[in-house]
Order: structure tokens, then sequence, then C-alpha cells
């Protein structure tokens, strides 16, 4: 059956999406959109329709990543407990062999497109951490924590989260065993708890 005017194949958004990061992985800026079209299996006139450029196909790929880490924000929960879970979103997606080859490409790139790197912190790791902190001040007008500073706890979580995580993704290093990723994250989130606990 046809699709309605205006319709999107979505499988043809997922395919472009997948096939980008790949290309970006492997040629970092230098991924062209009719590589990134082909190897997508659609049209350009299908790429351009759905995403004008580069930037855009760069955002919706941080965006989808965003929404997954924070996911357990919009989820109801002791706050604890939603913490320990964005936490854990934190530490499985840093640990994946592909977002450490995502991450590479990235770094990559900046130099030689600086927009496109932009564009992809703002979609992603920036909306995450505006997210977060969207949400930590929330717990501080409820009573819950004494966060002064919500942009700044923000990015205070993602680093005992995270540790050299980044760092070890972006060079390629491995990382250490971690038997146990929901106990880190619980842990992560008791600690956090306690720095900014109500006095």
């Amino acid at each position: 059956m046809p699709r309605a005017p205006g319709q999107v194949d979505e499988h043809k958004s997922q395919a472009i999406l997948t096939a980008a990061s790949e290309l970006f992985v492997e040629k970092g800026a230098g991924a062209s959109m009719a590589e990134i079209a082909r190897r997508a299996g659609v049209s350009k006139q299908t790429l351009y329709n759905r995403y004008p450029s580069k930037a855009h196909i760069g955002r919706a790929l941080a965006a989808r990543r965003s929404d997954a880490i924070t996911a357990p924000l919009r989820a109801e929960g002791a706050p604890e407990e939603v913490l320990a879970a964005v936490a854990e979103a934190l530490i499985v997606k840093v640990r994946e062999n592909q977002r450490g080859a995502s991450l590479r490409g990235v770094a990559l790139m900046s130099p030689e497109a600086p927009e496109l790197a932009a564009a992809i912190y703002d979609a992603g790791p920036g909306e995450s951490l505006r997210r977060l902190a969207a949400w930590m001040a929330e717990q501080d007008r409820q009573g819950v924590l004494a966060v002064p500073d919500a942009q700044q706890a923000a990015e205070m979580f993602a680093g005992m989260t995270l540790g050299h995580g980044h760092l070890r993704a972006i060079l390629g290093v491995p990382h250490p065993p971690l038997a146990d990723v929901p106990a880190r994250a619980r842990d992560v989130a008791r600690r956090f708890f306690r720095a900014f606990a109500v006095d």
C-alpha cells in the first residue's frame, strides 16, 4: 500500500543513521552525503529530504543516544534509583565498542568540521547534561537534594560515573573489567546523594 503524502518510512531513516554512523567512524567528516545514501540504499533525494546536511545527521544520531541515556529521568521511581539507572546507561554506553569508535570518529572530525562536532555535542552530551541538570534542579526545589548549581552538579555526576571512560573510548584503550555494572551505578548514585544531601 502506498504511503500517504508526508508519511516517512522509518526503515529508511534508520538505514541512513546506521550508514552515517558507520561512515563517520571510518572516515570522520570526510564521509560524503553520497556515500551515506549509497550505503543506506536510498537515493540522495531521500537522504536530503530527511537530513539536509551531515550536521543534521550528527544531531539525530546524538539525540537518539541522549534519549536512551536520559530515559530514566522521565520514569517514576525513587530519586536515587533514577540516578542509578542514568549512571548504568552512561556506563554501558561508554563501554560499548561501537560507542568508542563513534567517539573517535567525532574526535577526528572536530578540527576539520567544528560545526558538525558542535552540533553532535549539543544534541547528545550537551542535551543529556541539560536534562540531568533540570531534573536535579527539580530535586532541589522539592527538598530531596541540596543542589545550588544544577549544571555543575550534573557535570560532577557524569564525571563520577564515567571516570576515564570517555578518554579510554576515544583512545581505543581497553576498559578495566567491571563485573557488576548495576552495582557500580548504584554506588555512584549513593555517593552523589550523600554529597548533595539536604542538611
